[in-house]
């Protein structure tokens, strides 16, 4: 299924948390074209839901990865690319999810006091927009380092060469 499409030494929840990420940022595309359109109240409900369900994703997936595997090795082998983009990636990540959340409570309820709340909207969520976007690809290139075997140009030179009947 969706190990089989992604081709990868990635387990399966890795591989639904790519796929899951990779629609929400679609999504957060079509919510921005639905306040484009003046179509508020679907934006606040698309923006809304994909919001919360990133942050169940990152509590569920991503945070018991990231303390089981890289947090042991900061700061030491923050060097690596391994652990780099990694801990680039929740770094940036929690500060966008985070300004998401805020976004979401000050524009969507009265849960913050009035000089809390955000009064240039569109700056605070296109710049959110355009972060959750750089911090998708991190979360891609993150994937890629860690879950695509690293093959050099000639070993995937012989390893298609064997398959060739001559």
């Amino acid at each position: 299924m969706i190990e089989a499409f992604l081709e990868t030494a990635a387990p399966r929840g890795a591989n639904v948390v790519l796929v899951l990420e990779i629609a929400m940022g679609v999504g957060l595309l079509v919510g921005a074209r639905l306040a484009r359109k003046g179509r508020f109240r679907q934006h606040a409900w698309c923006q809304s839901t994909i919001v919360l369900l990133n942050l169940a994703v990152v509590a569920v997936m991503m945070i018991p990865s990231f303390r089981v595997h890289v947090l042991p090795r900061v700061p030491a082998k923050l060097g690596k690319a391994y652990y780099g983009l990694a801990t680039t990636h929740g770094a940036f990540g929690t500060v966008t999810e985070l300004a998401g959340l805020y976004i979401l409570l000050s524009a969507g309820t009265s849960v913050l006091p009035e000089k809390l709340r955000i009064t240039k909207y569109k700056v605070w969520m296109r710049s959110v927009l355009v972060l959750w976007w750089v911090v998708l690809l991190l979360g891609m290139a993150t994937y890629k380092r860690w879950y695509v075997p690293h093959l050099s140009f000639w070993a995937r030179i012989l390893s298609n060469m064997e398959s060739v009947d001559f």
